[in-house]
């Protein structure tokens, strides 16, 4: 099949900006219906963005580029732009994520420069006049919404009682309102940051930026989908994270409900990241996904077992869901 847009990249990339290109290839794909060439030419190397108009609004991306790079946190320079057509020539991070370098020699340090990035993004960025939408009380139940239908009930074939699901409902919405709220990147995890020179790191993939809850993006960090730490290394990272935002006056609350905080934001994060990969597959035909699910859900249980407004769905969790889930993997030999 013709692939229509890459011609047309191509095309704009040498006429309209005048470059000799010596090499084009795919740099990656995403979650999402955008994808990126990595292009080499006569003045050096840049990544393209490939948003279809008609699927993604390039215009969040650039306007809270602005706003980030404002604030000294490293995102890709946009050197050329086509909204038109939804292309953007960017800066080059190189091919480097924090989920590529990372090793137990070197998780602390690398972790200690995460922490250094997330801070400028919580303490510099002000939410009173950044013009970022709230992740507010529809919000939160459109992203539960997502566990119910593309994980239980198009995976699982399940329907959870309606009591159940409202309490649950309650618990986690409840607990992420309550936080004090900074600007949240949504999507802070080990794939959207790159590792540039001296363990310094660029941030990708933050067009959905919100004004949100303090724990959301620490969470997404620490219990990453993609890569899992023992408990009381999470612990430690969590409670040095913890005592930042005390010392720097961004929180003044205990550890104790900090944690609390932290659990209950990441079940909501990871309920809604198993319905996410669910989708990319049902949907968009996106199945790799799928092999994070294992690692997402057992989360999900470990914060389940702890809090005793979760003993309903902690329930069903054990009684319906993972049978369920486990009954549609594959045998193994």
């Amino acid at each position: 099949m013709t692939d229509i847009r890459k011609k047309s990249i191509i095309h704009w990339l040498e006429n309209t900006l005048n470059l000799e290109i010596t090499h084009f290839e795919v740099a990656s794909s995403d979650a999402s219906f955008r994808r990126y060439f990595r292009v080499t030419h006569q003045s050096g190397q840049h990544i393209v963005m490939d948003a279809p108009p008609e699927k993604e609004n390039i215009e969040p991306f650039i306007r809270i580029a602005a706003l980030f790079k404002q604030q000294g946190i490293h995102v890709p320079e946009i050197v050329h732009q086509d909204l038109a057509h939804g292309f953007l020539l960017l800066e080059d991070f190189g091919c480097h994520c924090l989920l590529d370098m990372l090793t137990n020699n070197n998780a602390l340090k690398l972790y200690k420069s995460t922490f250094d990035c997330l801070h400028q993004l919580q303490s510099r960025i002000d939410i009173n006049s950044c013009q970022l939408p709230y992740y507010n009380e529809a919000l939160f139940a459109k992203e539960l919404s997502i566990f119910y239908l593309w994980f239980l009930n198009k995976t699982l074939n399940l329907t959870i009682p309606d009591p159940i699901k409202s309490t649950l409902d309650q618990v986690l919405i409840s607990s992420a309102l309550e936080q004090p709220q900074v600007c949240v990147h949504r999507d802070f995890h080990c794939r959207n940051l790159m590792v540039l020179k001296q363990n310094s790191l660029g941030v990708i993939d933050f067009q959905d930026a919100v004004i949100g809850p303090v724990t959301y993006d620490l969470v997404s960090l620490l219990r990453d989908c993609y890569i899992a730490w023992p408990t009381d290394q999470v612990e430690q990272w969590m409670t040095l994270y913890f005592q930042r935002l005390t010392d720097s006056g961004l929180i003044t609350t205990s550890l104790q409900t900090f944690t609390r905080w932290f659990d209950l934001m990441g079940l909501q994060r990871h309920l809604k990241a198993v319905g996410i990969f669910s989708r990319l597959h049902f949907r968009d035909q996106k199945s790799s996904y799928l092999q994070d699910i294992p690692r997402t859900l057992d989360y999900v249980s470990q914060v389940c077992k702890k809090y005793p407004g979760l003993e309903s769905f902690n329930h069903y969790l054990k009684q319906n869901i993972i049978p369920a889930y486990a009954s549609t993997l594959p045998t193994k030999p």
